[in-house]
């Protein structure tokens, strides 16, 4: 199936499942799911993960669920499956490495009646990825490679940012008197930009302006990247 965009009746149905989030609704319009989602979901992944293989050619893209796709059902053990079993936002995921897709340098995007969420990094941290990244932002120049990083990724576009911190007291081996310490204080390590939802019905102008969003941020990839094989070695 080539991909074309998403239809424009994509984001009105993720805000009907809003409005009508239960098992029963969601059953009875499965096949619209299935339509106006899950097929031009399967179709965008194989397209854009051909555009990123060229930016980094070890990525993940695989178009099936819990691959390069998420369930639309939320995970039963979260607080608010019961109230909320249906997710109104669809994620996306190519991620690099041999690791969990969470816990792997990813490019990631989702999209929402209010918003298409692109990111780049690390958005949270399990405790193995956590200890590598502090692990090597102890050494001096990489912290200052990160902090640089962040810095010319954010002077490319004033719309680029940066997840902000989670902690607000430094871990052992950190201290307020080094230099660029607060990256020690992150939950997660990933740079983000929020463009208007709509831009996924024209799939050419998606594709570009994600590859060139991916591109610009590409070295924050690549940097996590060799975060994440430390926790591998280990």
């Amino acid at each position: 199936m080539e991909f074309t965009g998403f239809s424009k009746k994509t984001l009105p149905f993720l805000a009907a499942i809003r409005k009508n989030n239960n098992k029963e609704w969601f059953s009875a319009h499965k096949q619209e799911y299935e339509t106006l989602i899950l097929n031009p979901s399967r179709a965008f992944v194989t397209e854009m993960g051909e555009h990123l293989q060229a930016l980094e050619p070890s990525i993940n893209a695989i178009p099936k669920i819990n691959k390069s796709l998420y369930r639309i059902y939320r995970d039963s053990r979260r607080p608010n499956a019961l109230v909320m079993p249906i997710k109104e936002r669809i994620g996306i995921i190519f991620w690099q490495g041999n690791s969990k897709r969470m816990q792997s340098s990813s490019f990631y995007l989702h999209f929402s009646p209010e918003e298409l969420y692109v990111a780049v990094g690390v958005r949270w941290f399990e405790k193995p990825m956590l200890d590598a990244f502090r692990q090597t932002i102890k050494n001096d120049a990489k912290r200052a490679e990160l902090a640089n990083i962040l810095k010319v990724i954010k002077a490319k576009n004033k719309n680029y940012t940066h997840l902000e911190k989670g902690y607000k007291r430094f871990p052992k081996g950190f201290h307020a008197d080094m230099e660029h310490a607060d990256l020690s204080l992150y939950k997660g390590m990933a740079t983000y930009t929020i463009l208007d939802p709509h831009l996924i019905e024209d799939g050419e102008k998606l594709i570009n302006r994600l590859y060139e969003i991916y591109e610009d941020m590409l070295p924050l990839q690549q940097f996590m990247y060799e975060v994440s094989l430390r926790v591998e070695d280990e």
